[in-house]
């Protein structure tokens, strides 16, 4: 057994020890990136510096540039090491992650699972169905009270439609008079137009047709406004 094995193993006989927490190991995991980070950035540091001296002595003192090199390489070799650690503790930590989120919506999804059975527990598919008949009946009377209310109510109205025109023309026929008698119309003269004078000889028998209509008219005209005065009184 490897004394890495031998490490891990007696640091996990202690059965009383309790597990950590998710949140507890997220903070470490987070702790030991922080950790491994700072380290890098000196190993970098170093790694530069050491560049630099092997650069500073060339081929003046071949031994001090050749040990700068050596430490350049073992720092590297570090950091390629922190570098694999940095990816197994981001993948550890990812899948903690997961595994604590997947944990907690499993705890979440049965509280909500007891809850639903607790509430089915005090339902009765009997009563549901008694309930909504219930309901659709009060339903079904409501829209019968909404088509009640609508339907037009009519108190008294049985009335003869030809007595209430009859009354709407008399009460028109009024207003019509009314508006006649305000009317001012030319007085009527009381005398007889004059007689017709004879045809004389030489009038030709144009003239004679020509005033003759303008006779009629004037006889026609006279006649038309005293029947319009007559119907006025």
């Amino acid at each position: 057994m490897s004394k890495l094995g031998k490490f891990f193993k007696g640091g996990g006989s202690s059965k009383s020890r309790a597990a950590p927490s998710p949140q507890e190991a997220l903070a470490r995991l987070r702790e030991t990136e922080e950790m491994l980070g700072k380290k890098q950035e000196y190993l970098e540091n170093r790694i530069q510096r050491e560049i630099a001296l092997a650069k500073k002595h060339g081929t003046q003192n071949k031994r001090a540039a050749l040990q700068a090199l050596k430490r350049k390489k073992r720092f590297e070799k570090q950091l390629t090491q922190i570098d694999g650690t940095l990816s197994t503790i981001e993948f550890q930590r990812e899948a903690l992650e997961n595994s604590h989120t997947n944990t907690e919506v499993l705890r979440n999804m049965g509280f909500a699972a007891k809850a639903m059975k607790s509430v089915h527990e005090n339902m009765d598919l009997n009563k549901i169905d008694d309930l909504m008949q219930e309901i659709t009946e009060q339903q079904d009377i409501a829209q019968e009270i909404s088509e009640a209310f609508s339907q037009r109510v009519g108190f008294g109205d049985d009335f003869d439609e030809d007595e209430l025109m009859a009354e709407l023309e008399e009460l028109e026929q009024e207003e019509l008079n009314k508006k006649m008698t305000n009317i001012h119309l030319p007085n009527v003269p009381s005398s007889s137009l004059p007689a017709q004078p004879d045809r004389k000889p030489g009038m030709s028998s144009t003239a004679r047709r020509s005033r003759a209509a303008s006779s009629r008219r004037a006889e026609e005209e006279d006649d038309d406004i005293k029947q319009l005065a007559a119907w006025a009184t």
